[in-house]
């Protein structure tokens, strides 16, 4: 059975969590990841899903997607997980599950909302760099993508539907400020119904 079909609808916007088995690693060397990201734009385009944004981190990933069309993104993150067990499995000579049950979801209502998530997102590698440059530089996230207005190298993802929230003319060091200035606990609280624990 498709997974709670009736919250995914065209226009949409959703956090996707999905993490390893036992809490295990899902990607382990750096062609892991990019396996990973390979396949997601591959199956955005096959399944008209639009990223927003992402973070890889070595047991889990997050994802923030938009539905466009009738094709559930049920079907996006089923096709990305199962190909990414099975080159997972082959590749490190292993069997059984990969990921811990169904990815979670969660609905974003609105504009508000969106921006604030695709912070929390862009923060999760936070927890374990030292640096806010070493956040920056984080490979496996689209953070860089965001701030980075000089890179013309096509994309994973939509971001101009976070970056049209700021009313400037660079609004990728706007967001940049933005991300850096960290989530207050009042922010924290106005979205913790769109965050997906990791316990």
């Amino acid at each position: 059975m498709p997974y709670r079909e009736s919250i995914f609808f065209p226009k949409n916007y959703f956090h996707i969590f999905c993490r390893g088995n036992e809490k295990r690693n899902i990607f382990l060397e750096r062609h892991d990841y990019e396996h990973f990201l390979l396949r997601m734009k591959e199956y955005k385009i096959m399944h008209k899903v639009s990223i927003i944004c992402y973070c890889l981190m070595p047991n889990h990933f997050h994802l923030l997607l938009r539905q466009n069309t009738k094709v559930h993104i049920s079907s996006f993150i089923h096709r990305l997980t199962v190909s990414h067990s099975m080159y997972f499995n082959k590749h490190y000579d292993r069997v059984g599950h990969l990921f811990q049950g169904r990815f979670k979801a969660k609905f974003i209502p609105n504009d508000e909302y969106l921006l604030h998530l695709s912070r929390y997102i862009h923060l999760n590698p936070q927890k374990f760099l030292d640096s806010e440059f070493k956040l920056k530089t984080y490979p496996w996230s689209s953070y860089s993508e965001y701030i980075n207005n000089k890179d013309k190298k096509e994309g994973i993802c939509e971001k101009e539907i976070i970056l049209r929230q700021f009313d400037s003319l660079c609004p990728e060091e706007e967001y940049m400020k933005f991300v850096s200035s960290m989530i207050t606990d009042k922010e924290l609280t106005s979205i913790k119904d769109l965050i997906i624990e990791l316990d």
